[in-house]
């Protein structure tokens, strides 16, 4: 099983500041009194872990929803003539851009964020208060929590910085008063967040503990400015990638901890990832503690999955998550879905920088295979289900599909349309809301182990913060700067990894699927195939290369829903999401985005 965890995630004691932003009049009655709950230096820990996890669980869902759904790699796709997956769009907004302050995922995103900024808020606020004397420790000890807290703070904060930008307000009182938006103005809300972001990282660098994979630590904290330089162009109109660079060659010289680029990339996603010398920082996921670790893989499954696997867990598939097509529904129908003879989203007549995602994987990547465990090596390969699906890794009797497949074997397509012609008639492009049960492929990021193993794929830690990332920041720095051979052999140090020895001679100097050269649209593509499925590309990827809303994949521009054509460039008021309608209405302090207004 896996190694023992720095912190036990616990139910939460404290009350909360600032929960969602909502009541104006909110007066805290749940609050126990610090000088009573804090009796050592286990209570204090204890209240540090119960906000790691609220901050992953939220995290793991809601973030990721909107910087997945809303990119050109990940889909919430329905089936079924479009019925199947509906839910009313709540999530087909994000990957059709059609989101406004009313949508639903907006508001529960909105209200999730800041409960852990409320306990942060809270549990500063205490520990600035106590003795350490009192609690039998020192004061440099106490010093180190506040910090990890502060930290833990800014990175919740970067999160909704991200989504909300300027329009956000900047809550760091424990306090029951609300405040509305740093500014009325975006531009300049955007730079005093941004100024209150370095200047908290920058206090609480020096206190942060070294290679604490279950915790903040000073890593991350250089990480998470490092994210903040990267994207300076988009917060604040200010190109700071000489800044990031430099950040990021420390990190990268182990002054911040010891850390290297893991020989297999498998270790990072394993049960036994906090082990790994490339994670800096993982959240702790345990079932019966915190249990979040299935969120990683059920969007993508179907119900009855386990077959496939060979275990039996309490979770079940969602299908409703695909990886983008990477071709069109040219040619004849096959009885089992797809066509005969779709033409790729890479070639002409598309010749798409972006989506298209398994296309983008060199055929010779070893991760480019249907997933599999291998009880002879007690270790996986692969991370994609492709083709017909059968049980027990492909050995057994095929697994059924449901709704407009119902009863026909699984046989999973890089197509999306209607191919039995329900709900609609099949068209050379369709969007999400055309798909079938078996409409796209599904991605295995983390293993998923067979009862046989004794492991449970819930307790594997939730990766945030890795060393590649770093790697793939300088590479880009120095990619803008026109060194495109040297962001190639960083990105390369990392991508070896991925081929034989054999292979690796060739690939090495081959851009990959797609592309011709090794430039910046080569460099986007490079951060989506390391980083897939993992929070994070329309956040750090698509918004700094300015692709989010400028930059074409899969349908945009090609269809049409409820007869208005989806344009291929999309207006940039989506460049940011809106404050939900709901949180305007109960403080009248917050200042919608004016793209929305």
């Amino acid at each position: 099983m896996k190694s023992k965890k720095n912190y036990l995630i616990i139910l939460a004691l404290l009350g909360l500041s600032m929960t969602a932003c909502l009541d104006l009049d909110e007066e805290v009655f749940d609050r126990v009194d610090s000088s009573i709950y804090y009796q050592d230096e286990s209570s204090v820990k204890s209240a540090v872990a119960s906000i790691y996890g609220t901050g992953a669980l939220s995290y793991i869902e809601y973030f990721w929803y909107l910087q997945e759904f809303s990119a050109d790699q990940v889909a919430w796709r329905t089936w079924n003539g479009g019925l199947w997956g509906w839910d009313e769009a709540e999530k087909f907004v994000l990957s059709s851009h059609t989101w406004t302050p009313d949508s639903k995922i907006i508001r529960q995103t909105w209200e999730t964020a800041w409960t852990t900024i409320g306990l942060c808020n809270t549990l500063i606020e205490d520990l600035e208060s106590l003795d350490p004397a009192n609690l039998r420790m020192s004061e440099e000890k106490m010093q180190t929590y506040i910090a990890e807290v502060r930290t833990l703070r800014a990175w919740a904060y970067y999160n909704i910085y991200e989504v909300w930008g300027g329009a956000l307000p900047l809550n760091v009182s424990a306090g029951s008063e609300i405040p509305g938006s740093a500014s009325t103005d975006f531009d300049e809300g955007s730079q005093i967040i941004f100024n209150f972001l370095i200047e908290e990282l920058d206090a609480s660098v020096d206190n942060l503990t070294k290679n604490s994979v279950n915790r903040m630590n000073q890593a991350v904290n250089r990480i998470i400015k490092a994210r903040l330089l990267l994207n300076a162009e988009l917060f604040i109109k200010q190109p700071m990638y000489d800044e990031c660079a430099l950040i990021s060659q420390d990190i990268l010289n182990n002054k911040y901890g010891d850390y290297s680029i893991a020989d297999d990339y498998r270790t990072n996603f394993s049960i036994e990832n906090v082990n790994s010398p490339e994670v800096i920082m993982a959240f702790s996921f345990e079932v019966g503690q915190l249990n979040g670790g299935w969120m990683r893989n059920m969007p993508f499954l179907p119900y009855n999955i386990w077959d496939y696997f060979g275990g039996t867990y309490n979770q079940s598939g969602w299908n409703c998550t695909i990886l983008t097509p990477s071709f069109d529904n040219s040619g004849t129908v096959l009885p089992s879905g797809g066509t005969t003879s779709p033409k790729s989203f890479l070639e002409a007549p598309y010749n798409d920088k972006l989506g298209a995602v398994y296309e983008r994987f060199d055929n010779r990547d070893i991760r480019k295979q249907n997933y599999m465990y291998d009880e002879g090596t007690s270790n996986y390969k692969g991370m994609f289900l492709k083709g017909e699906i059968k049980a027990n890794y492909g050995k057994g009797d095929p697994l059924k599909a449901d709704a407009d497949r119902d009863g026909q074997n699984i046989v999973y397509v890089d197509q999306v349309g209607t191919f039995l012609g329900k709900g609609r008639e099949l068209e050379t492009v369709m969007s999400p809301r055309w798909g079938e049960a078996t409409s796209g492929l599904r991605l295995v990021k983390y293993p998923i182990y067979p009862s046989s193993a004794g492991i449970d794929f819930q307790d594997i830690d939730e990766v945030e913060f890795r060393l590649a990332e770093v790697v793939y920041m300088l590479a880009e720095c120095k990619m803008r700067t026109g060194d495109s051979n040297g962001a190639k052999e960083l990105v390369n140090s990392v991508r070896q990894r991925y081929f034989s020895a054999s292979d690796w001679t060739v690939v090495k100097d081959q851009p990959g699927p797609g592309f011709t050269e090794f430039d910046m649209d080569w460099m986007l593509s490079q951060w989506g195939l390391e980083f897939l499925s993992e929070g994070r590309r329309r956040r750090t990827d698509l918004r700094r290369f300015d692709k989010f809303t400028q930059g074409q994949w899969w349908f945009f521009g090609r269809v049409t829903e409820d007869g208005k054509e989806i344009p291929a460039i999309r207006d940039r008021k989506y460049e940011w999401f809106p404050l939900p309608s709901s949180a305007l209405m109960v403080n009248p302090g917050l200042v919608q985005n004016p793209n929305y207004q």
